[in-house]
C-alpha cells in the first residue's frame, strides 16, 4: 500500500547483517491533527545511525530504517498546524515528539520529556503500536513542533547535518555560555566537533580544538580554530591549565583517554559537557580530578526548538557550511558509506541525495 499509508525505505533486518540494506514498505502511524508529512530530499548519516544498525547501542526493533538529519518538503499538514505550511522546505531530527505539556517540554527542555518521548526511528508510537523509521525513506510522519523551516541561503545537502550534528554542538555551547571573552575547546573533530568549532567561533569565543594528533589541524584552522591541542604530544595539557571556560567532548570513543588531564585545563567551575556518546564504558570519574578547580562535568542531549531556530539562522546569516560528502541514495552506496562511517573514513559528514531516484515522484 503507497503513501499515504505507508512510506518505503531503506531498511538494516539486523546487527548481523547491518551494513545490507533492502528497499521496502513500511508502516506509517495514524496521520493525525498536528502531523505533517515530508517527502525526503536529503538525509544526513549520523554516528547514532552506526552505532544503532551495527548493535553498539543494545537491543533495538529491527527491521528498521535510520536517519534522523532529514530535508525535504512538507507535503501535507494536518488541520490544526500552524507552525509549518504545506510546499515548505523544512527539516526533521532526531525527535519527532514530546508531550508537549510537562515542566520539561513547557522551559525548552522538549528534549529530555520524561512522559511521552518518541525518537524519529526505533521508537513504538503509543497509540498504534507503529515503530518510527528514519529518513533514508521516501517519507516521514512528525508532530509540527518536531518540524523546523529551513532558510532560503541554507543548501539541503548543508543543512542536513545540522539537524542532529548540528544541534547536538550548538545546545551546550549556548546553554553554558559560549561569547566573547570566552575560551571554549572542542574534543574531537568528526560530524559533530567539525560543527562545534564553526559555531563557537561564531559565537564570538575563542575556540581551541583537541584532538589526538594534528593530522587535522589544517581543517581546524579552515573551521575557525584559534588554536590546536595534540593529545599525543608531551605536556600537552600543561600551558592550558585553569583557562578554558567550556569544553565539549564530541569524542566518539573513550579508549586511552586521560580525563584528569583534561579536566586540569578547565576554570574554576569550568564546564565540561559531553555530547558524544562511545559504546565502551567510558572514563572512571575521581573527586581528586574534580576538586582542584571545582570543574562540572554533564552532558547534552539535542537541543529545544527555540535553539534549532537560533542555530539554523546563524549557519544561514555566518554563511556556515558543514562539510559534507554527497552519496546518491541505494543500497550498493550505503553499504560503502556505514563501513566507511564505522571507520571514520569521512571529513566530516555524509549527506544522501537522489531520493527521487530512489522512490520515484
Amino acid at each position: 500500500m503507497p503513501y499515504p499509508e505507508e512510506a518505503q525505505g531503506f531498511m538494516v533486518d539486523g546487527p548481523e547483517t547491518w551494513t545490507t540494506f533492502h528497499k521496502r514498505s513500511f508502516a506509517l502511524k495514524p496521520f493525525g491533527d498536528y502531523d505533517v508529512d515530508v517527502k525526503v530530499e536529503a538525509c544526513g548519516i549520523c554516528g547514532s545511525d552506526i552505532h544503532t544498525i551495527s548493535g553498539g547501542w543494545g537491543k533495538k526493533d529491527f527491521p528498521l530504517c535510520v536517519g534522523h538529519e532529514i530535508v525535504g518538503t512538507a507535503i501535507r499538514v494536518g488541520p490544526k498546524v500552524t507552525l509549518v505550511k504545506e510546499g515548505q522546505r523544512v527539516g526533521i531530527g532526531a525527535q519527532v515528539y514530546s508531550c508537549g505539556e510537562c515542566k520539561q517540554c513547557k522551559n525548552d527542555n522538549e528534549t529530555y520529556c520524561p512522559v511521552a518521548m518518541i525518537d524519529t526511528y526505533g521508537s513504538k508510537w503509543p497509540d498504534s503500536g507503529v515503530i518510527s523509521q528514519g529518513g533514508y525513506s521516501s517519507h516521514v510522519r512528525a508532530h509540527e513542533y518536531w518540524v523546523f523551516p529551513i532558510p532560503d541561503k541554507l543548501d539541503s545537502k548543508i543543512a542536513a547535518p545540522l539537524l542532529c550534528a548540528g544541534i547536538t554542538a550548538y545546545s551546550p555551547l549556548v546553554r553554558h555560555g559560549a561569547g566573547p571573552g570566552k575560551k571554549v575547546g572542542v574534543v574531537g573533530m568528526g560530524g559533530i566537533g567539525h560543527l562545534a568549532i564553526m559555531f563557537a567561533k561564531a559565537l564570538g569565543s575563542e575556540t581551541w580544538a583537541i584532538s589526538r594528533t594534528r593530522a587535522k589541524e589544517a581543517d581546524a584552522r579552515k573551521l575557525g580554530a584559534d588554536g590546536f591541542i595534540a593529545t599525543s604530544e608531551d605536556g600537552w595539557e600543561k600551558p592550558h591549565r585553569f583557562s578554558f571556560d567550556l569544553i565539549v567532548n564530541c569524542a566518539n570513543s573513550s579508549k586511552n583517554f586521560d580525563l584528569g588531564k583534561y579536566l586540569s585545563m578547565m576554570d574554576v567551575h569550568g564546564r565540561w559537557v559531553s555530547v558524544g556518546l562511545p559504546e565502551e564504558e567510558g572514563q572512571v570519574i575521581k573527586a581528586q580530578n574534580l576538586i582542584a578547580n571545582g570543574v562540572l562535568i554533564g552532558a547534552s542531549h539535542l537541543g529545544s526548538r527555540r535553539e534549532m531556530l537560533e542555530m539554523l539562522q546563524l549557519a544561514a546569516d555566518k554563511g556556515l557550511a558543514t562539510w559534507v560528502e554527497e552519496v546518491e541514495i541505494n543500497e550498493e552506496n550505503l553499504k560503502e558509506a556505514v563501513t566507511r562511517m564505522k571507520k571514520g573514513d569521512v571529513r566530516y559528514r555524509f549527506t544522501l541525495t537522489g531520493f527521487d531516484k530512489a522512490f520515484g515522484n
